[in-house]
């Protein structure tokens, strides 16, 4: 056998660079939380859950019944994986079945998320207060409304006797361009970011009162942030006006608004403007986290 002297031994490892063993991971790249870098994390998504809330958003107000076919073509899954989720799901509670027509259907357990989201928001318990005093100083409909993404989320409402937007409840979305609410929070963010999501948006016209025009609706925004508060006259619905202001938090960004809705047939615009925007402005002034006043008469009415 041939024996390599000592000095081969030590060119080659001169030669030879180290070998990193899979084990050892201390040099590996991380990101500000402990994390893969970004362009890796997509291996931490968990596509099961996906797969299983987009069942569950097949039913939505035009699809309360659907078969299991149905639910494949709706959620973009083929007819096995839908099998499997919709079972997961019907074993869970989230979902029922009728034996005679085999159609499916959303459960009432579902109601649990949006109850244990009310129930934990610090923003919906601060506002709370004087969104009830709100209403029972006008008696009008009164809404706490949030900004997600191009639209506004409804998660608190109280109504008028005079409703006439049965369809409107919690967790109604509408879009955030043409309601006062929306206006309202728009006009809190910095001017680059809200001509983003306007440019994002999808602005058709509701009615022929919506304004859908990027540069009105910007104007419009540069007033409502002068006026503190936002009017919009049937841009969602005929015969429905809204004045809305937006809560605040610490910094001066939008964390929600309040705003009361009316009726045509019971206020001009010209009238609903100057009797609801002091109220509003002065209910979002005290919910906002940067203030600490009371509800009381002298804030609100």
């Amino acid at each position: 056998m041939r024996r390599t002297s000592p000095t081969v031994k030590k060119a080659r490892a001169k030669a030879s660079p180290p070998v990193r063993r899979r084990s050892d991971t201390s040099a590996a790249p991380r990101g500000s939380e402990g994390l893969p870098p970004r362009r890796g994390r997509e291996s931490l998504m968990v596509n099961s859950v996906d797969k299983a809330l987009k069942v569950l958003r097949a039913f939505d107000g035009s699809r309360r019944r659907l078969g299991l076919s149905q639910i494949a073509e709706a959620a973009g899954l083929g007819l096995s994986a839908a099998q499997r989720f919709t079972y997961t799901l019907l074993q869970l509670g989230y979902l029922r079945k009728d034996d005679a027509s085999r159609l499916y259907a959303l459960s009432p357990k579902t109601l649990e998320f949006g109850r244990r989201y009310l129930q934990s928001s610090e923003l919906v318990e601060r506002a709370m207060p004087y969104l009830l005093h709100l209403h029972q100083s006008c008696g009008e409909t009164t809404n706490l409304t949030l900004l997600d993404g191009q639209d506004i989320v409804f998660v608190s409402r109280f109504l008028s006797r005079n409703v006439f937007n049965v369809d409107v409840v919690v967790g109604t979305r509408l879009p955030a361009f043409c309601t006062a609410p929306g206006l309202a929070m728009l006009a809190r963010l910095d001017p680059e970011e809200a001509e983003a999501i306007l440019r994002r948006t999808d602005r058709r016209a509701f009615t022929t009162h919506t304004v859908t025009d990027l540069r009105r609706i910007l104007t419009r925004l540069a007033t409502i942030r002068s006026d503190g508060f936002a009017v919009a006259y049937q841009e969602v619905f005929h015969g429905d006006i809204s004045v809305a202001a937006a809560i605040t938090d610490a910094a001066g960004r939008p964390e929600g608004a309040i705003n009361l809705a009316s009726s045509t047939t019971r206020w001009t615009l010209a009238k609903a403007r100057e009797k609801f925007a002091p109220m509003v402005v002065a209910a979002a002034a005290a919910a906002s986290s940067n203030r600490g006043i009371r509800p009381g008469k002298e804030t609100i009415s």
